[in-house]
């Protein structure tokens, strides 16, 4: 393990926690795993709002397009075994299709380039209004005609990938959650991963949340429901873990054996540019991507009524983070972003020096909160409440064993003025000072803010604000 990674995983840790109380979500568990080792895998939360049971690493959750890497991993795999090309006519495999969509290739339907509709002629499954389609219904969507012209841009495509499961169950005779569970799934060696629900008794499974709007609170949303003949594009149940873990054996470098190298650069190799964004981001097989140089990762996002999750793999560092949440707002692709953020900055300055490793920890005011993250040999004040908590942040300089300066800060900031750490008669730090500013631990501002409306705790019926639990494996 690189020297700068225990510290980045601690904090990415922090800082996830401190966002899911700032932004009163339900639950998130995120998972790293390093040359094929898990080495975070924690949760924060709650697993259902109603009951108040905490979430744990353990709870499954409904990871949605996440099965469409699963999907086009088996295409791959029967690739490997002779019994497809990517270049095949999918009209040579599956029968009754229209004409044109019969003359799109398997790299088309894998990359979403063959024009395919998105969800059919109504979308009204993800509002929870009907079930997701069944073989019948996918069949006659599948007689229409491409909505686009075939191999012309990148289209997302729900009932593509249904019918890139219908292909695997033509070329192995067997239904395609079978297959997929004994070739892929357990191949991988996943052992809290199915392709669609239901669970098997006594797996713990998280409940998807609504919003805090229109009502003003969150409605569980169960996720339980089946997928049917759409399970190869959004079935899959899952945890942050398992989720690290196979995504990690795409990494070309992996010592896995479920791919061959080759394939797994096929399939994670940027194709297709995703048009009509602000973000820089680009589709493979049955993967997505961005970033860039040495932060360039691959993985799959995935959103179910209810649930939200992304998984990243960075190759030039074997690293990959999965981050799951319940809920329908969940900020996973947003906390993804800061995670490889967070990483970027601890791999540029490496773990703390002897002199400033005592300086961490998480001081308050009446505005918010903020963290003083030693590396290398400086000290960063990061604001947690932020998507990237290293943007701007002011570095110190420790000059003594309490005492340091900013050496570094923005127009705006305190640049050249001092820093002292206060104890108490214990010897135990009590106050940070930052240039004349006094911050306290939390506890302390909390009593503060109740001094300025004492009524407030009789009025709520309550004199605590619950905090989310935390489970680690």
């Amino acid at each position: 393990m690189p020297n700068w990674l225990p510290g980045a995983l601690d904090y990415v840790s922090r800082w996830i926690e401190f966002q899911l109380r700032l932004f009163e979500q339900p639950g998130c568990a995120i998972a790293v795993v390093h040359e094929g080792q898990t080495v975070l895998d924690v949760a924060f939360g709650r697993a259902d709002l109603r009951t108040g049971e905490e979430l744990t690493p353990r709870h499954r959750a409904r990871v949605a397009s996440h099965s469409k890497t699963f999907t086009a991993a088996g295409i791959m795999k029967l690739r490997e075994r002779g019994a497809v090309g990517l270049d095949d006519r999918i009209g040579a495999h599956v029968r009754g299709l229209h004409a044109t969509l019969a003359e799109a290739r398997l790299t088309q339907l894998l990359s979403h380039t063959s024009g395919v509709v998105r969800d059919g002629v109504t979308g009204d499954q993800w509002f929870d209004r009907r079930p997701f389609a069944d073989e019948t219904e996918l069949s006659a969507a599948l007689c229409d005609a491409p909505t686009i012209e075939p191999n012309t841009r990148f289209k997302y495509s729900n009932y593509g990938y249904g019918l890139l499961g219908r292909l695997i169950e033509a070329v192995t005779g067997e239904p395609y959650t079978i297959w997929i569970k004994r070739e892929i799934v357990d191949a991988a060696c996943l052992a809290e991963t199915v392709p669609d629900m239901p669970l098997c008794a006594g797996e713990p499974m998280a409940s998807g949340h609504s919003g805090k709007l229109p009502l003003g609170r969150r409605v569980v949303l169960p996720g339980c429901q089946p997928t049917n003949a759409l399970a190869p594009a959004t079935g899959f149940v899952s945890t942050a873990a398992d989720l690290a873990r196979f995504f990690a054996q795409l990494i070309p470098s992996s010592k896995s054996e479920l791919l061959t190298v080759a394939s797994r650069r096929e399939m994670t190799r940027p194709q297709w540019r995703n048009p009509h964004s602000t973000l820089e981001r680009h589709y493979g097989l049955g993967t997505m991507s961005g970033g860039a140089r040495d932060w360039w990762w691959f993985g799959h996002a995935g959103a179910f009524q209810g649930f939200l999750s992304q998984t990243a793999a960075l190759p030039a560092h074997d690293l990959t983070i999965s981050i799951v949440t319940n809920a329908i707002d969940g900020n996973a692709y947003h906390w993804m972003a800061g995670a490889l953020g967070i990483l970027a900055m601890f791999a540029r300055n490496g773990p703390a020096a002897d002199a400033v490793r005592d300086w961490g920890g998480r001081w308050w005011s009446i505005w918010s909160a903020t963290d003083l993250v030693p590396m290398g040999t400086k000290v960063l004040a990061a604001n947690p409440a932020l998507p990237m908590p290293f943007a701007d942040a002011s570095e110190i300089t420790v000059t003594g064993p309490d005492r340091g300066t900013i050496a570094v800060a923005n127009g705006y900031g305190s640049h050249g003025e001092a820093v002292e750490r206060i104890r108490g008669s214990d010897g135990q730090v009590t106050e940070l000072r930052l240039a004349g500013s006094t911050l306290v631990p939390e506890e302390q501002v909390a009593a503060e803010l109740s001094a300025c409306d004492p009524g407030a705790a009789e009025r709520a019926g309550t004199g605590t604000v619950p905090r989310p639990g935390t489970s680690a494996r």
